[in-house]
């Protein structure tokens, strides 16, 4: 939760189309885009691994970008289970929102920063600037997009095809010279799938074995041949 959260450091930065304070962005930055465009202030908050940056129903009052670390949004069902409806990378823009409340709760993987521009000056700006409302509309079709796929996901396909899916996505979010470092561990992977952290770590365990993947660390995964792993996935 933002205004309780005593572990995170808040530093205020004026956004100008150039440097963003001492935070180094190596991604395409439509978030930042928007706020040079229009001479937003922007403030970075400081998480550690599992904090909440926002619950479930609390007020949607800012829209977030993560800048190192990663973030998982999430719901809690009445029996305790957790989905995971998608994970933010840097560069990620989340907790827009349609109402007034947000619908998932988040909170770090890892130790995060991200940074937040207020809700309502992005909105007061959008109804002023087409560019803005433009770019904030890409951003949440993207998210539709990704929701739909993750129902597609969800729905239909098989466990080994869910796992597929998922490492391809990662593969091209996260991939640095043939290799990805996953923030997230097998549980999380599993919440995200709708299946069991037995299943996942079966399903990696077969790919493993047949060449598709290796490993270089418990997190650190290698896919040796990609056009396999297409194919399951279809």
């Amino acid at each position: 939760m933002l205004t309780q959260s005593l572990n995170a450091k808040a530093i205020n930065t004026q956004i100008s189309g150039g440097k963003v304070g001492p935070a180094v962005h190596p991604v395409s930055d439509q978030f930042g885009a928007i706020t040079g465009h229009v001479g937003l202030v922007a403030t970075e908050f400081s998480y550690h691994k599992d904090e909440e940056i926002y619950g479930e129903d609390e007020p949607a009052e800012y829209v977030y970008q993560v800048v190192s670390g990663a973030v998982r949004s999430y719901k809690l069902l009445s029996d305790g289970r957790r989905q995971i409806g998608a994970f933010h990378l840097p560069g990620d823009v989340f907790g827009l929102e349609s109402g007034a409340t947000h619908r998932l709760a988040a909170e770090a993987i890892i130790d995060t920063t991200v940074r937040l521009v207020k809700r309502a000056s992005l909105e007061k700006a959008a109804g002023t600037d087409v560019q803005v409302a433009r770019k904030l509309w890409t951003m949440t079709a993207s998210e539709l997009r990704h929701a739909e796929d993750h129902m597609l996901l969800l729905g239909r396909k098989t466990a080994m095809e869910r796992v597929a899916t998922f490492l391809l996505e990662m593969d091209r979010r996260l991939a640095v010279a043939g290799m990805m470092a996953l923030p997230m561990c097998r549980r999380d992977i599993g919440d995200y799938l709708g299946l069991t952290l037995e299943t996942v770590s079966r399903a990696l365990s077969q790919l493993h074995a047949q060449g598709i993947l290796g490993f270089s660390g418990a997190r650190q995964i290698v896919l040796r041949n990609r056009q396999r792993l297409h194919n399951l996935d279809a």
